[in-house]
């Protein structure tokens, strides 16, 4: 018998409660994403620098190509070779707004969920053992929260071990949210 989403609302919530509490335990307990990012020697001048452009919100390159035929360009491949070649991300001044990015983590962690239930109603059925759904579901979450971390050290400077660490985020994550779905899948 095919299952529906509506049979797995409940472990759609319990997965997305359990995953939001794991990635919480992951970033205020064991800290191990402090390392990802680092200072500046001169941060307070590289801060004064950028104020003083008053970029918009968002991702700036360095240098900026408007397209892939100006890096043919001598200046800007002396731009290039002189550096620094960065990324930039400008957000709102002031504290991050935690009563914003809490519901948007939530609603990340819900809507992988939802997903990966989906996939599970096309491929399990009724009944369908604990393992063989934990597997499938595990598999597919980890696909879900990690996989596309990847391009961000191919094309954005991300380190490759950051990029280890979110994908043993999505693993964690991935488990956590089959052992939902195999406990709790309809008989």
């Amino acid at each position: 018998m095919t299952i529906t989403l509506l049979q797995l609302w409940m472990p759609i919530l319990l997965g997305t409660f359990l995953a939001w509490i794991a990635s919480a335990l992951i970033h205020v307990v064991a800290k191990y994403h402090n390392s990802d990012y680092q200072p500046l020697s001169n941060e307070d001048e590289v801060m004064a620098a950028v104020r003083n452009g008053s970029p918009k919100l968002g991702i700036h390159s360095l240098p900026y190509c408007a397209e892939m035929s100006d890096m043919n360009k001598p200046e800007v491949q002396e731009k290039f070779n002189k550096g620094p070649v960065a990324l930039l991300a400008v957000f709102p001044n002031g504290l991050p707004n935690m009563g914003k990015l809490m519901p948007q983590q939530i609603s990340f962690f819900l809507v992988g969920c939802i997903l990966i239930a989906y996939c599970a109603t096309q491929v399990l059925t009724a009944g369908a053992d604990y393992l063989t759904v934990f597997r499938f579901v595990s598999t597919v979450g980890f696909l879900a929260f990690g996989w596309a971390m990847i391009p961000m050290s191919i094309w954005y400077g991300h380190t490759w071990s950051s990029t280890a660490k979110y994908l043993v985020d999505a693993l964690i994550y991935g488990l956590v949210v089959a052992g939902s779905f195999a406990w709790l899948w309809p008989a």
